[in-house]
């Protein structure tokens, strides 16, 4: 055995001999007899077993002139490969010795007398020498074929019984069994019949077991034909075969051969049945290679093919080895690349860490989002949706809603109604504020879209989301306004409010709007011009330039006491704050910058985030503020000054925030109102910061009395 060096001959790796015993270290086999008792062996794969025996024989007798002598279904073992391996060499022989073992010691073999044939059994083992060489073994070979096709040891008086024997093999397998050794069939003219067209060795799973090794070898016509052909028999290769002796060959094909998508797909089909230790040790390493692989056959089969493979695959070689070469894909200048990208990371995503998910990813989905091909767009929407529930809640928040309301507005039909049912399916993970701020009116457009198809969806999605905000709309409260807020503040409206009373439409218009005029803030502050390079000039509401020329002291204590009024609103929760407000978007915009600037600042749409009292972000670009006339607005100075001439003599206290401090108590009260808002001007002017209101050319110094102010002041009773 360690001499005689052939396929089907079981493999000696190693002989040790001692005084009492001969230990011989074979690759590791199992005995035939087992399967075949079982019947676990089917036709197919009983005529393959057989046809490697009968090459293994018909190698002894003609080319190495020997003569096994023991050929029986107990020296028939299956190797780790399914593969039949022939043993039983205790009387193996060169007729070439005269003092050859089998002449002495070939009656010691168990059961010698059933196996025996008959000119051996009348003249004993030395007629082998009269006889042509290989009539020995065909006889037991034939015995084989009976035991292999009934599944039990032979008796003697069945040998030459056609029972269960496939009928095309018949015919010879009586002449292995004929009583004259000179009519006898040989073994190898048995497998020469066989191997004729029709014959019974010309079946696919021979053909295959024969072309396996040379797969690398074949023409890409020839290797596409053999794999269709492995395909269709794959399931009688024995399973230990398919992933012993044909996996490693298809690997080798697919990597080095050029198997290309053919051989790819039997190896996944052949990968199924591996357990999970043999996968991870001999298909896993060659995945990961094969997607550093720059074919793009290869990607695309290994893209079609994750379905199969993502189960055996570790999270750690997803996320650390696979995906970062297949994000390649989504950059590919072939369209059929980059779809298929898309679509493979629905089957990656429960692979994926969630900083690759959140960051990496949506940077790449975004350019899919705006791909030349509506079809890679449309995928990419949905996309979206089906792997919404894998992104981080304040991703979702940022990057879903500018991503659907955007495929909206895709000219491409079906990427609009992708968008529309993308919307439909993660209504649950937005905000209620979101629903009615930013997605119910993106939905509007839809519901008067030129196709039927999206105009149905539109409405589906519409009512999802109308129905949701009307459900949360009933647990708010009525108001969270306090009661008499307007009266507590002292704050007088110039405008009659009409009666609560009302119940038409204009009623409750002007009102609102006489009370914005009486507690709005600012409407009569000094706003300085904008300036592009100054942030802090965006958070100062405009003005005309006529009011900031004309303002009074009167009017700068009013706004005063205005403001305070609605700081304490703010603290109270009436107002919201702008400050706060912008402060908090700004910084979750600063939160995964890369990502937001690949989807693009959703802030941009205005009319979808604009809150009361807020300052669009882009307002440092707005044109300057201009001149503001109100149409008609009484001369509020000149009224001013007609009362306080009136009622000089009058006494009160000046309204909070118009009393004099005692460092401008020496003021004289003869001093023309003018000269007093010029030098509340001017003194503004210094307190300010630069730019808050134009500058004036200094006039001729003013006479100022220093004398302390009289008790009685004129100033009061103009407020009366």
């Amino acid at each position: 055995m360690r001499t005689l060096r052939h396929p089907g001959v079981i493999k000696v790796l190693d002989t040790v001999e001692t005084e009492n015993y001969i230990y011989v270290a074979t690759e590791r086999v199992l005995p035939l007899s087992g399967s075949a008792r079982g019947n676990t062996l089917n036709e197919e794969t009983s005529k393959w077993g057989l046809y490697v025996v009968a090459n293994t024989l018909a190698f002894i007798n003609d080319e190495a002139s020997s003569v096994h002598g023991a050929v029986r279904l107990s020296s028939i073992f299956t190797s780790q490969s399914g593969e039949w391996r022939l043993g039983g060499f205790e009387i193996l022989s060169s007729l070439k010795d005269d003092e050859a073992i089998i002449y002495h010691h070939g009656t010691s073999i168990p059961g010698s007398r059933t196996y025996t044939t008959p000119e051996i059994a009348k003249s004993g083992w030395e007629t082998i020498k009269r006889n042509p060489l290989p009539v020995t073994d065909a006889y037991g070979f034939g015995i084989l074929i009976f035991e292999v096709f009934n599944g039990c040891s032979i008796a003697s008086d069945q040998v030459g019984l056609t029972k269960n024997v496939p009928s095309s093999m018949q015919p010879s397998y009586r002449r292995l069994c004929n009583a004259n050794p000179k009519a006898r069939l040989s073994i190898s003219h048995f497998r020469d019949q066989g191997k004729r067209s029709g014959g019974f060795f010309g079946s696919t799973l021979i053909k295959l077991s024969d072309g396996i090794e040379s797969l690398g070898l074949k023409s890409e016509g020839e290797r596409i034909a053999f794999m269709q052909e492995l395909d269709e028999v794959s399931d009688d290769f024995p399973e230990d075969f398919l992933s012993v002796k044909v996996l490693p060959e298809l690997l080798k094909s697919v990597e080095f051969g050029g198997g290309g998508p053919e051989v790819f797909a039997s190896v996944m089909k052949i990968g199924k049945k591996l357990p999970g230790e043999q996968w991870d040790s001999r298909i896993t390493p060659v995945i990961v290679r094969l997607f550093a692989n720059p074919d793009r056959a290869i990607r695309v089969c290994l893209l079609d093919n994750l379905p199969q493979m993502i189960d055996h695959l570790s999270q750690k070689t997803v996320n650390d080895k696979i995906f970062p070469q297949m994000v390649t894909g989504f950059t590919d200048v072939a369209p059929l690349v980059r779809e298929q990208t898309v679509k493979a990371i629905l089957t990656v995503i429960s692979k994926l860490a969630d900083r690759t998910v959140n960051g990496e990813l949506l940077k790449h989905l975004a350019k899919t989002s705006n791909d030349e091909q509506p079809g890679i767009r449309t995928n990419t929407t949905i996309c979206m949706g089906k792997i919404a529930r894998n992104l981080g809640q304040n991703t979702r928040q940022r990057v879903l809603i500018a991503a659907f309301t955007r495929s909206l507005r895709d000219p491409f039909v079906h990427a609009r109604h992708a968008g529309l049912l993308a919307l439909a399916s993660t209504a649950d993970l937005f905000s209620e504020e979101d629903c009615a701020i930013k997605i119910l009116p993106a939905l509007c457009s839809p519901l008067i879209d030129k196709e039927k198809l999206v105009r149905d969806q539109a409405n589906k999605a519409f009512e999802i989301y109308l129905q949701r905000i009307r459900k949360y709309s009933a647990t708010l409260p009525e108001t969270l306004l306090p009661p008499a807020t307007v009266a507590a503040s002292g704050v007088i409206s110039r405008t009659d409010t009409p009666s609560q009373d009302s119940i038409g439409w204009a009623g409750w218009s002007i009102s609102s709007f006489t009370n914005r005029l009486g507690s709005a803030s600012g409407a009569m502050k000094t706003a300085a011009p904008v300036n592009a390079n100054d942030n802090s000039a965006s958070d100062q509401p405009s003005l005309s330039a006529a009011a900031t020329l004309t303002s009074q002291r009167p009017q700068l204590a009013a706004s005063a006491t205005l403001a305070n009024h609605q700081a304490a609103q703010k603290e109270s929760g009436v107002l919201p704050s702008p400050a706060s407000d912008k402060h908090s978007y700004l910084e979750k915009a600063i939160e995964d910058e890369d990502v937001d600037e690949a989807w693009g600042d959703f802030a941009d749409d205005t009319f979808m985030n604009a809150t009361p009292g807020s300052q669009p972000l882009h307002e440092s670009k707005r044109s300057p503020p201009a001149s503001y006339d109100d149409g008609g607005e009484p001369d509020f100075e000149g009224w001013l000054k007609a009362q306080t001439l009136s009622k000089s003599k009058s006494k009160g206290p000046l309204p909070k925030g118009l009393s004099k401090t005692p460092a401008r108590a020496k003021a004289t009260a003869a001093t023309p109102p003018i000269s007093t808002l010029a030098n509340a001007n001017q003194r503004l002017g210094t307190r300010g910061r630069a730019g808050d209101s134009p500058k004036q050319k200094p006039g001729p110094a003013k006479a100022i009395d220093v004398q302390p102010m009289e008790a009685e002041d004129d100033w009061g009773d103009a407020w009366d």
